[in-house]
């Protein structure tokens, strides 16, 4: 594989990710798959060059101080507040046992602690009167599982069900069954978001020659095998739209069937040839096509993959084209399938009021989510990343 690059799109994407989500650069770095120090760097020069651009309406100063004057302000909401139900108690000389009455009564309220201080005694006298009885080692279980199903859900920003939740958890070494995620899952009232139909979104060129292009993805029976026995030879993608409010963002992909992963993609206000070709590029300058052998990318026939700019791209980066008949959707299956996960998971959960947010928000799922910390069947029941690194060090082990 060639040293990774990185497409300017793609930088700015990431640096975008970190201004708005307010994510540790450290944190963003590891979802992203980046080296901490390489996207410190892309951030540092956007705000040498951007010293009071606006973050939804502030610059990064000024945000700071308003997040510091609005944490200053519920701090004193929450002291008068409590200093209204708590004057009986600070007017008049009251026992131990009231004092600790009321902090049992308000601590769903406050912090036990911040409480105690108010009220000027000590936390730990506090918890010797309450003298809690320890739950059975069932219970106490139960409620170990019940915080990491939760935990894992929460990640997965309602994302996740139950199948998926059960992997990542086995994946962390943690033994339960997918019957008892079921039941806390419904316990806690968590529901993952439900995959919607898709429908097609390429239109054929009937000028187009493509009579010399067959479908890769048969074996010699004719069955569809979507398969890849290594990584970065046998790809497959397509382009479909999305809505915001400023108008369509459309979205091209480039997936390994090797481990499902989305090694490439590109989001803009247009549907040109040019969009599937920067999907193809960002896959090549990161490393992800695998040319010491044959490369075959798998697409349907819609316009921009026909047209004769896309085919003579992969003819001259040693690509071969795939395509499945007009209007057989199950020849790309792979590609489809992804969009209804992406629509479904996370774009059809609010509305978008700019093509940017929507594509910082995307950049979030594919790297973040979708392709670290998702679990795929096709990947063994594994991130794709991770299953990707799996076979790349199984292979270096082989090799030494």
């Amino acid at each position: 594989m060639d040293r990774k690059k990185y497409t300017p799109q793609f930088k700015a994407d990431a640096v975008e990710l970190v201004i708005t989500s307010k994510r540790p650069i450290a944190q963003c770095a590891v979802d992203l798959g980046i080296n901490e120090g390489t996207l410190g760097n892309w951030v540092r020069a956007w705000r040498e060059e951007h010293p009071e651009d606006e973050t939804e309406g502030r610059g990064p100063v000024e945000w700071a101080k308003y997040q510091a004057l609005q944490a200053e302000n519920a701090e004193l909401k929450r002291e008068i507040e409590f200093l209204g139900k708590s004057q009986r108690l600070l007017r008049r000389e009251a026992t131990v046992t009231e004092v600790f009455s009321f902090i049992a009564a308000e601590k769903a309220n406050y912090p036990v602690a911040w409480m105690c201080a108010k009220l000027r005694v000590s936390r730990a006298s506090f918890y010797r009167w309450v003298k809690p009885s320890l739950p059975s080692p069932r219970r106490q279980r139960h409620e170990m599982l019940t915080g990491h199903v939760t935990r894992v859900y929460d990640a997965a920003r309602g994302k996740a069900g139950r199948d998926q939740i059960w992997r990542i958890l086995r994946g962390e070494g943690i033994a339960v069954a997918a019957g008892t995620v079921g039941a806390i899952m419904r316990e806690l009232g968590l529901k993952a978001v439900r995959v919607r139909a898709w429908k097609k979104t390429t239109v054929a060129d009937p000028a187009a020659r493509t009579a010399h292009i067959r479908n890769h993805m048969l074996d010699a029976f004719g069955n569809r095998q979507f398969t890849a026995d290594v990584p970065g030879q046998r790809l497959c993608g397509d382009l479909t739209y999305l809505r915001t409010d400023e108008g369509w963002l459309y979205l091209a992909t480039v997936i390994d069937l090797f481990n499902g992963e989305i090694i490439g993609w590109r989001a803009d206000t247009h549907m040109r040839t040019s969009l599937v070709i920067d999907a193809l590029v960002m896959a090549r300058d990161h490393g992800r096509v695998d040319t010491s052998g044959e490369v075959v990318f798998h697409s349907d026939r819609g316009a921009q993959y026909t047209s004769g700019e896309f085919q003579g791209w992969c003819a001259n980066n040693g690509i071969t084209q795939s395509m499945g008949e007009v209007g057989v959707c199950w020849d790309n299956a792979v590609a489809e399938s992804f969009f209804s996960h992406l629509k479904t998971e996370m774009f059809y959960q609010r509305s978008w009021r700019t093509c940017l947010h929507a594509r910082t928000a995307i950049m979030d799922y594919i790297e973040s989510w979708y392709n670290r910390r998702r679990p795929h069947a096709r990947a063994g029941g594994i991130p794709p990343v991770a299953a990707r690194i799996a076979y790349e060090t199984r292979d270096q082990s082989l090799a030494a």
